[in-house]
């Protein structure tokens, strides 16, 4: 049955047609318990009442117990009582799995929240399906690099990489999310995933909106479970959104990103389900299940041999405590960090990435190349050095510095200006055609910045450019 049709249509026919699976028992705002007459029903599939005025009110089985099924609500238990017919349903949550999901904003249930419908036999796969199996995985995938300079130089991406995005409102983690989805789909003729986990709707709406603008909405597909969304809408996005994606890995073979904005979001919302089912909480309110939660979503973010998923997984930080066990939880399942700083982005210098916070496990010189590795490190050493020289110059002025110190004031000056860069996504904004930079370009800069090759030349000329020395060479 395609998906729309099954979370809209009155489903008695079908009722009828499979029987009546129980009872209601009893209500809560999230929940209702079940007893069954019938006992070929199993955690996670779908089951429904008939609201007074017909409509068809779903669930999902959470548990089961003896004869008991305990299932929670995919919007509000409003209005259900006592007594009231429950029945199974065919399928259980499905998302569209073919081409038509390109261009589209979906819910958690696979339904389409954009105004515009679907073709009404496209194919559906249920959103808990697919898992790979150990020989399936390839962990060794070629590195994927963005054209973003700051990024594939202190931070690499390999294909089926976990990266964690760390950024607040208006250091422009949006436009950086776009320019990858760009990048990655010039170069390489992938299309990207965005999923909402319990974000502002507004947030949602100005995101599609941009998409929209920067012609790129034909190139991703949405699934969102919106802040005002209860627990189970919030909880379940995440398993729609890489049921997207695996279909332009496994069926168009293709390198896909996925965005989840806030994967911190669906613990919270898992723990809200955790406490309804009257589980032991651990510790700060966590559901018992948190790692298995957890790692049941990150085991499907990996490379096959014929296309891979890699996603940039947006974090909140409660209390800024990063000892917090949904934090760790989450970060043990990552290959490095991102982080986007307010004060990078204050000086107008974007992307507005901290070097020092943002990291990759490819920094390693078996992985990029010993000139790769030696080069990051003594970038990180010219940038710390400018900051120690910094509050020295504020202080006793540019003067007072030795030789070797005002050599490296200037070249981190310069090589900061460097990793700014011009995007695509934001050319009608700036005026300034976007840059694609390969990494041997890259490297190329920031060694002849740090060995002096550029002292002669002003700051400025090195400020949202793309590659510096081959334009100078010709």
């Amino acid at each position: 049955m395609e998906r729309n049709q099954m979370m809209t249509e009155n489903p008695a026919a079908g009722a009828a047609r499979e029987g009546r699976l129980g009872r209601i028992i009893s209500v809560s705002s999230l929940k209702v318990d079940i007893f069954m007459e019938r006992s070929e029903v199993g955690r996670r599939d779908v089951v429904y009442t008939l609201a007074d005025d017909g409509t068809p009110v779903w669930f999902e089985v959470a548990e089961i117990n003896g004869l008991v099924a305990s299932a929670i609500c995919f919007g509000m238990a409003n209005g259900l009582r006592r007594g009231m017919e429950v029945y199974r349903a065919e399928n259980g949550i499905e998302v569209a799995y073919s081409d038509d999901i390109l261009g589209h904003v979906f819910n958690s249930y696979g339904q389409t929240i954009d105004g515009t419908q679907l073709p009404p036999d496209v194919p559906v796969r249920n959103v808990y399906d697919r898992s790979l199996a150990m020989d399936e995985i390839v962990i060794d995938g070629d590195i994927l690099w963005t054209g973003i300079k700051v990024l594939d130089f202190f931070a690499p991406i390999r294909k089926g990489f976990k990266m964690g995005l760390l950024g607040g409102a208006g250091v422009g983690k949006t436009v950086l999310i776009k320019e990858l989805i760009h990048n990655v789909y010039q170069g390489l003729r992938s299309n990207s995933v965005f999923v909402g986990v319990g974000e502002r709707s507004r947030e949602g709406r100005d995101l599609y909106d941009e998409m929209l603008e920067a012609d790129l909405l034909d190139k991703i597909s949405m699934a969102f479970g919106q802040m005002g969304d209860n627990a189970m809408s919030r909880s379940r996005a995440v398993y729609a959104g890489l049921t997207l994606a695996e279909y332009l890995r496994d069926e168009k073979q293709q390198d896909v990103l996925v965005f989840i904005d806030n994967i911190y979001r669906m613990v919270q919302a898992n723990a809200e389900i955790a406490t309804e089912l009257a589980h032991m909480p651990i510790e700060n309110g966590y559901s018992p299940a948190l790692l298995t939660e957890i790692s049941e979503v990150e085991e499907r973010i990996n490379s096959t041999e014929g296309g891979s998923i890699t996603s940039f997984q947006a974090i909140f930080i409660p209390a800024d405590d990063l000892n917090d066990g949904a934090v760790h939880a989450i970060s043990q399942h990552l290959d490095g960090q991102v982080v986007l700083d307010r004060k990078v982005a204050e000086k107008g210098l974007y992307p507005a990435i901290n070097v020092f916070a943002t990291n990759s496990r490819l920094i390693d010189p078996e992985v990029v190349g010993q000139r790769h590795f030696d080069l990051v490190e003594r970038a990180l050493r010219c940038l710390s050095r400018y900051e120690e020289l910094e509050q020295i110059v504020a202080v006793l002025g540019i003067d007072e510095l030795s030789e070797e110190d005002h050599n490296t004031f200037f070249r981190a000056r310069k090589l900061r200006n460097y990793f700014s860069q011009p995007m695509y996504v934001a050319e009608q904004y700036t005026g300034i055609p976007g840059q694609f930079v390969e990494i041997g370009d890259i490297l190329d800069d920031v060694e002849a910045i740090l060995d002096g090759v550029c002292d002669d030349i002003d700051e400025q000329e090195l400020i949202y450019i793309g590659a510096y020395m081959r334009t100078r060479r010709v």
